[in-house]
């Protein structure tokens, strides 16, 4: 996209705001919707405290309300941490689950439950913090070793590689340690249901400093687009940059990971369709993507409640689902030079 045909800032501040907007809508669906057959006249109730029956309430106020806050929080982290990640790499398929960062930090948060007995997130989200930082090391490290360097489909296939072996071992701790893991049955599998009382509060910090601080970048981020030495000559210091933003990616990918357990694929997928919009320009893809992620995912959230109804699918299954064949599109494209 040049220059004459990239939105102007009046088009970019209306889809920002029509964005904030489809989330405000979401989050309300998310809260009429669910196992239990609840009228809008019940939710609103519950909501307005003006039901007086019991079960409705803890329904809406107690699960559904905080789950949906959660959701929005996760969403905004791994959309902004997926824009990071494609941004530090150059690497348009670049994801914090596709690259092993989600594997990365589950695994480390099973090693802190198994062998420290941590189960709480204010515990062990420093674990999660440290196998992010760590996973995503590694895989740059790898790739880095082959002849063309970190190609994005090399980074690709080393991150998805990374993710099965850390994936794996996650789950055999959990095969040997089941009466440990019990109470996070399907927090390995990405979840926003029956999470602990204060995952919200505990992450929400870390979120919020991240996404923060990833807007602030915004501006170097475009510099850096044009080439390190480019960067540099415009007063860039390309690798503190860079560092900053990879333990930005890990902080955010970290305590999405230890409110909800991996999920993979939604800053892989928010950002492609942001960019269709915003062109190049970081600042709005960053924040496109911290308002969009966290739709995507409420929906599939949403979704996880209705398809096998009255039971559910955890939302990162249904991630899974829907990111895979994207996954598939871009790598052919990748293979043709299309990206």
């Amino acid at each position: 996209m040049n220059a004459s045909s990239a939105p102007r800032p009046a088009a970019l501040t209306a889809a920002l705001l029509a964005a904030l907007l489809l989330l405000g809508a979401v989050a309300v669906l998310s809260l009429f919707v669910g196992s239990a057959a609840l009228s809008p006249a019940e939710v609103v109730g519950a909501l307005s405290r003006a039901d007086e029956d019991l079960i409705s309430r803890m329904t809406v106020s107690g699960l559904r309300l905080p789950r949906t806050l959660l959701g929005i929080a996760v969403g905004v982290a791994l959309g902004t941490a997926g824009a990071l990640a494609q941004a530090v790499t150059r690497n348009p398929l670049a994801d914090p689950g596709i690259l092993g960062v989600s594997a990365g930090a589950g695994l480390a948060v099973s090693l802190a439950v198994a062998f420290l007995g941590l189960t709480r997130v204010e515990d062990y989200r420093w674990f999660a913090f440290a196998g992010a930082l760590g996973a995503f090391a590694l895989v740059y490290a790898i790739a880095l070793r082959g002849p063309h360097g970190a190609t994005p489909v090399r980074l690709t296939l080393v991150g998805v590689a990374l993710s099965a072996v850390l994936t794996g071992a996650s789950q055999s701790l959990a095969l040997l340690r089941p009466h440990v893991f019990d109470q996070m049955r399907f927090w390995g599998a990405g979840t926003l249901a029956d999470r602990p009382q204060g995952t919200l509060t505990a992450v929400l910090p870390f979120i919020a400093v991240g996404v923060v601080c990833a807007l602030l970048t915004g501006r170097a981020a475009n510099a850096m687009a044009l080439g390190d030495e480019r960067a540099r000559t415009l007063g860039v210091p390309v690798g503190v940059l860079r560092w900053l933003m990879t333990v930005l990616i890990a902080v955010l990918c970290g305590a999405a990971t230890a409110a909800a357990g991996p999920i993979a694929f939604v800053g892989l997928m928010v950002p492609h369709a942001v960019r269709a919009v915003t062109g190049p320009d970081q600042r709005w893809v960053f924040a496109l993507s911290a308002v969009l992620a966290p739709v995507l995912l409420l929906l599939a959230d949403i979704l996880g409640r209705l398809l096998v109804w009255p039971a559910e699918l955890q939302a990162g299954i249904v991630t899974a689902f829907l990111g895979a064949p994207v996954l598939v599109l871009l790598v052919r494209r990748a293979e043709r030079g299309g990206l």
